[in-house]
């Protein structure tokens, strides 16, 4: 049977309780429980209310005033949900200096609470109860959003702040910025990352005078140097669409990249300027095309994806140029078997694949030096297929020439991913 009380002194309609809810609310009263944990038991029950304003409800429900807390404080939450401002005060401090547009709450609670109001759950019969930890990371960032102005929640939040509960502290989660474009690479002498030297494995040593890196610097670094020194960030991780050969140049409209910057503690920014930044910083070795602001999920659409790429590869040759043209018709369209190439098994899986050339045409042809235009699946080691790495990729253009191969240079023309 459902009891319809009278209205509450303030007006409001009590919400009906029914008889099931009424013996809980019995049960729980003499709990030692302050008014947020007895209304957070029939959290579900009584919507827009706070958790007090709901004990207050029922206890007028069922005709029981709300108990007083004890001395030593509310017997489930040790009066966690007492001290607002100085979890609103540690919670501004431990973001002072940030620059952030939405933030979201989290809290870290002693696991013997959370076993107890499992417990208490139980005694009671709460089957609408609302836990501890939810309540409270609502309730605090209500609070932090009035005394800043700054929209809480947990849809893309910039910074999550977290109560550590039984250290008394805040902690501060940054989460990156992530930028996407595309870069192009003129210089035939950086690779696309830091490549940490080989001797001393980062740590620095006389073969590296010191800089821990095999190269002096990368197309990561040059990239990140602008976008590290505005947002005053900690770091920085790059994400290719591939990779390029150190010796390689990536030409056309450059490759996909999504660069991700740590803990920054400013994220306004001129994408323009500081793309311009990093070529001047470069001294046109490097670019940045198209910057826009990503997310977390670009990456992966990154890492992910295998677009055909072209490319334009100079080889010397001592045949005539219609044995070069005879090879192309050949192998266009075929599928070509690679083992992985001697330069990389050292760090990659000894398999053999499968891969095609989609297009190939001699767009030079000089002196026993030709210019070669390719199109090809994503993963085919160009420069073997070309000289042919000891016969580990089948057919090779050397083998179907039956003379040697060597490639002078090679260029990426473009990255297919908008196909």
């Amino acid at each position: 049977m459902t009891v319809e009380p009278p209205a509450a002194p303030d007006g409001v309609p009590i919400f009906p309780i029914d008889a099931t809810l009424e013996a809980s609310a019995r049960k729980a009263w003499p709990l030692g429980l302050c008014p947020e944990c007895l209304g957070r038991l029939f959290g579900r029950h009584g919507h827009g209310l706070s958790n007090p304003e709901r004990a207050v409800r029922i206890a007028n429900a069922i005709g029981s005033p709300i108990p007083a807390t004890p001395l030593e404080g509310c017997a489930l939450c040790r009066g966690a949900f007492d001290r607002w401002e100085t979890w609103i005060s540690r919670g501004q401090r431990a973001t002072e200096g940030l620059e952030y547009r939405r933030f979201a709450c989290g809290s870290r609670w002693d696991p013997e609470i959370l076993a107890r109001e499992e417990t208490i759950w139980s005694e009671v019969g709460a089957t609408h109860a609302e836990a501890a930890r939810g309540a409270f990371n609502r309730e605090w960032g209500k609070r932090i959003e009035a005394a800043t102005g700054i929209p809480g929640g947990p849809l893309d939040p910039e910074v999550v702040v977290l109560a550590d509960l039984p250290a008394g502290r805040v902690e501060v989660t940054i989460l990156p910025i992530y930028v996407r474009g595309r870069y192009r690479k003129l210089d035939r002498s950086i690779p696309q990352t830091r490549w940490p030297c080989r001797r001393c494995e980062g740590r620095g040593c006389e073969h590296c005078a010191g800089t821990g890196k095999t190269y002096p610097t990368s197309v990561e670094e040059l990239v990140a140097a602008p976008f590290l020194a505005t947002t005053h960030g900690e770091g920085t991780r790059f994400h290719g669409m591939g990779r390029e050969d150190i010796d390689a140049r990536m030409l056309g409209r450059g490759r996909p990249f999504v660069l991700e910057v740590l803990r920054p503690r400013v994220r306004t920014l001129d994408l323009i300027a500081l793309s311009e930044r990093a070529k001047v910083a470069s001294e046109g070795r490097v670019e940045i095309l198209e910057p826009v602001l990503a997310g977390p999920a670009d990456v992966l659409r990154v890492k992910e994806a295998t677009p055909e790429k072209s490319y334009r590869v100079g080889v010397r040759a001592d045949v005539p140029v219609a044995k070069i043209n005879e090879a192309l018709s050949f192998v266009t369209g075929r599928a070509i078997a690679q083992r992985t190439p001697t330069r990389v098994a050292h760090r990659r899986s000894d398999l053999i694949r499968s891969r095609r050339i989609r297009h190939a045409r001699v767009v030079e042809a000089s002196e026993g030096r030709f210019t070669l235009d390719l199109r090809a699946e994503a993963g085919t080691y160009i420069k073997e297929w070309a000289e042919g790495d000891g016969g580990r990729t089948e057919p090779n253009l050397a083998g179907l020439i039956g003379a040697p191969v060597t490639v002078e240079f090679l260029d990426v023309l473009e990255i297919h991913d908008t196909e």
